[in-house]
C-alpha cells in the first residue's frame, strides 16, 4: 500500500537549519508530483513547496529564499531543505503526492531559543 514517512523534525533555534526527508512506497513515485504542507494545530494546511515530475520547483510566498525542495527519484524520497528559520515556521510538516490523497503522518517543527 501507499506510504508516505517523514523524518528529520526537531528543535532548532532561530536562523538554524534543518532537513526533512519522506520516504515513499507502494506507487510510482518518479511519475507523481509532490509537495510539502504544513498545519499548526487551530490552523488550516498552508502549502509550502511543490515539485513536478520533471524536478521544476514552485515555492510559496513565506518560504521563498530559504527553503529548497528536492527529490531522488533512485530512493524514491522526497527533501525539504529549511534554512533560515524563524519562529512563524514552527508547524507539523507533511509530504503529499499532489492530485491524490496520500500523506504522511507528519514531522513536528519547532523553532525557538
Amino acid at each position: 500500500q501507499v506510504q508516505l514517512v517523514e523524518s528529520g523534525g526537531g528543535l532548532v533555534q532561530p536562523g538554524g537549519s534543518l532537513r526533512l526527508s519522506c520516504a515513499a512506497s507502494g506507487f510510482p513515485f518518479s511519475r507523481y508530483a509532490m509537495g510539502w504542507v504544513r498545519q499548526a494545530p487551530g490552523k488550516g494546511h498552508e502549502r509550502v513547496s511543490d515539485i513536478n515530475s520533471g524536478g521544476s520547483t514552485t515555492y510559496y510566498a513565506s518560504v521563498k529564499g530559504r527553503f529548497t525542495i528536492s527529490r531522488d527519484n533512485a530512493k524514491n524520497t522526497l527533501y525539504l531543505q529549511m534554512n533560515s528559520l524563524k519562529a512563524d515556521d514552527t508547524d507539523v510538516y507533511y509530504c503529499e503526492a499532489r492530485g491524490t490523497s496520500w500523506s504522511g503522518q507528519g514531522a513536528q517543527v519547532t523553532v525557538s531559543s
